[in-house]
C-alpha cells in the first residue's frame, strides 16, 4: 500500500515554484482551478486567451485570478521570435505564414511558450481533443533523448481499510493502440518513473492472457519479448511477465502459477498490451473498484504537456495541474 504523493508533490513545488500554460484560459473550470493555485505561491497559471476576455469571464463566476499571466497570440510581443523558432523548428515542413497562422490557435501558441521557456510546463484539452494536444507536443518539443515515442499513465487511487491510499499506475491506456515491443519497453519505464513521483515503489507486471508460457501466441511472444528485453536492460525496478492479472495482484493465484515471482501477487504498476485491453482496464478499475483516476499523464517528451478530459471538472483541473508541474 503506498502514499498518495499529493502533499509531496505540493512540497516539491514550494521549494521550486513553477509556471503552467492553460490554453483554454476563459473556460470555467480553468478559470476555478487558477484561482485556487492562486492561493498559493507555488504555482503561477499563464492563461492564454484576450486579456479583457479572460478577465470578464473571471469576474463573470466570482473568481480572482490576480497574479496570473493573460497572454493573447494576436498581442504577444514576442511572437516574431516565436515564429522563427517554429520555423526553425519545422523547417521545410512549414513555412513562416503558417507558423504565423498555427501560432494564432491556443495549443500552438501555448506549446512554444513552453519550448520557449516562458512557462515550465502546460495542460490542455478540456474542450478539445487529445490529439490537438499531443501533435504540437510531438512537432515542438519532440521526446527526450533516448525515447522514440510519446506514451501514457493513468494514476488510479482510492482509500485503502488502515487509513492511507492505495496507488496503482496503468499504462500505456490512451496513446499507442498496438505498441511493439520495444515500445512496451520504453512505456514500462517511464511508467515506473512516473510512478515513483506519487510514491509508487514500482513492482511491474507485464500483463497477458498468459503466465509464465500457459497461452501460447502472438500476443503472448510480443510481452514476453518485451520483458526479456526490459529484464536485459537492467532496470532499476522488480518486473515479471508474461503475467495474467490475477497472478500479477492475487497472493493466492501467484503462490500457484508463479511461486518464484517477486512481483506476482504484489504488483502496483500494470503494463498492457495494447490500447484495447489498457483503456478498458482502467476504466473498470475507475468505474468498479470505486478508484479516482488521474490522466492520461503523458511520458516520454522532453517537457511535461498534459491533456485534460473534456468532461473534466475544476478539481480534476486542479490535480492535473499540480501533477504537470510536478513533473517539471
Amino acid at each position: 500500500m503506498e502514499k498518495f504523493g499529493f502533499g509531496t508533490m505540493i512540497e516539491k513545488l514550494k521549494k521550486d515554484p513553477k509556471t503552467i500554460v492553460f490554453t483554454e484560459g476563459t473556460d470555467e473550470r480553468i478559470l476555478e482551478a487558477s484561482a485556487r493555485l492562486l492561493a498559493g505561491t507555488w504555482l503561477t497559471p499563464v492563461l492564454v486567451g484576450k486579456e479583457a476576455e479572460v478577465h470578464a469571464a473571471a469576474e463573470r463566476e466570482g473568481f480572482n485570478i490576480r497574479g496570473a499571466r493573460v497572454l493573447d497570440p494576436a498581442t504577444y510581443e514576442g511572437m516574431d521570435a516565436m515564429v522563427a523558432k517554429m520555423v526553425e523548428l519545422r523547417k521545410g515542413k512549414m513555412t513562416e505564414e503558417e507558423c504565423r497562422k498555427k501560432l494564432m490557435q491556443a495549443n500552438y501558441f501555448g506549446t512554444m511558450l513552453v519550448k520557449m521557456g516562458e512557462a515550465d510546463c502546460l495542460l490542455g484539452g478540456a474542450t478539445y481533443s487529445t490529439a490537438d494536444t499531443v501533435r504540437p507536443a510531438l512537432q515542438l518539443i519532440k521526446t527526450k533523448p533516448g525515447n522514440k515515442i510519446v506514451s501514457s499513465c493513468f494514476i488510479l487511487v482510492r482509500p485503502s481499510a488502515t487509513g492511507d491510499r492505495e496507488v496503482l499506475a496503468m499504462g500505456d491506456c490512451a496513446i499507442n493502440i498496438k505498441p511493439s515491443e520495444d515500445e512496451l519497453v520504453e512505456i514500462a519505464t517511464e511508467v515506473a518513473a512516473c510512478g515513483r513521483v506519487f510514491g509508487i515503489e514500482p513492482k511491474v507486471a507485464m500483463l497477458s492472457y498468459s503466465t509464465h508460457g500457459s497461452g501460447s501466441g502472438e500476443d503472448v511472444d510480443k510481452v514476453r519479448h518485451a520483458y526479456e528485453k526490459l529484464v536485459a536492460s537492467n532496470p532499476d525496478f522488480d518486473v515479471d511477465g508474461e503475467l495474467q492479472f490475477d497472478a500479477a495482484v492475487s497472493p493466492r493465484v501467484a503462490a500457484t502459477k508463479c511461486p518464484d515471482s517477486k512481483v506476482a501477487g504484489y504488483a502496483n504498476t500494470f503494463i498492457f498490451p495494447d490500447i484495447n485491453a489498457g483503456n478498458i482496464g482502467y476504466k473498470i478499475a475507475q468505474r468498479l473498484g470505486s478508484f479516482d483516476a488521474y490522466g492520461p499523464i503523458l511520458l516520454g517528451l522532453n517537457a511535461p504537456v498534459n491533456d485534460l478530459s473534456r468532461g473534466c471538472n475544476a478539481q480534476e483541473v486542479y490535480s492535473m495541474a499540480i501533477i504537470t508541474a510536478a513533473l517539471s
